[in-house]
């Protein structure tokens, strides 16, 4: 139990799949110290504890997509497509799987998907803060724009003796 992985390697076992944050049932079997065999079959033993959105199955497209993205082979492995957890699904593993590893592993990986939301959320923040910045500045250097095109202006005043600007005669 000494050797438990940390939260910022959990986080790296986390994927988007279907828009949502989830987990493929071998990374969590590794990280519970079992058998995605013995996952699995927990799992289907407290299938009324996994309804649709805490665990699904990957399509046949998804796991070709995860093939090519981690790069296995297409021989010998598993005869099933993957079983993927949403962060409720492995919330629900605690309670199939009851061992103090299992208890311990579990926190870690409820706070992993609490820091990947939190950096979600500062870079959403971030974004807006950008965006308002540009917005403001976009409004700025149209004035600055018009004040040089009225300079401009100014500069090209036809060259006759005697000019009025804004009421006053310039003389040359």
């Amino acid at each position: 139990m000494a050797n438990l992985t940390s939260v910022e390697v959990i986080a790296t076992k986390i994927l988007e799949i279907r828009g949502k944050k989830a987990m493929l049932d071998s990374e969590l079997a590794r990280l519970y110290g079992v058998a995605t065999k013995q996952l699995i079959r927990q799992v289907k033993r407290n299938i009324a504890r996994f309804p649709e959105d805490f665990m699904y199955p990957l399509t046949q497209q998804e796991v070709a997509n995860l093939r090519c993205q981690f790069g296995t082979s297409r021989w010998g492995g598993r005869r099933y497509p993957p079983l993927v957890f949403t962060q409720e699904g492995v919330a629900m593993l605690s309670s199939v799987l009851n061992s103090k590893r299992a208890i311990l592993v579990n926190i870690l990986i409820m706070r992993a998907f609490v820091k990947l939301k939190e950096l979600l959320l500062t870079h959403k923040d971030l974004a807006a803060k950008i965006n308002a910045l540009e917005r403001k500045y976009a409004e700025h250097d149209n004035k600055i724009k018009q004040v040089f095109d009225a300079i401009r202006r100014l500069m090209q005043l036809p060259d006759d003796s005697k000019r009025v600007i804004a009421g006053f005669k310039v003389m040359k």
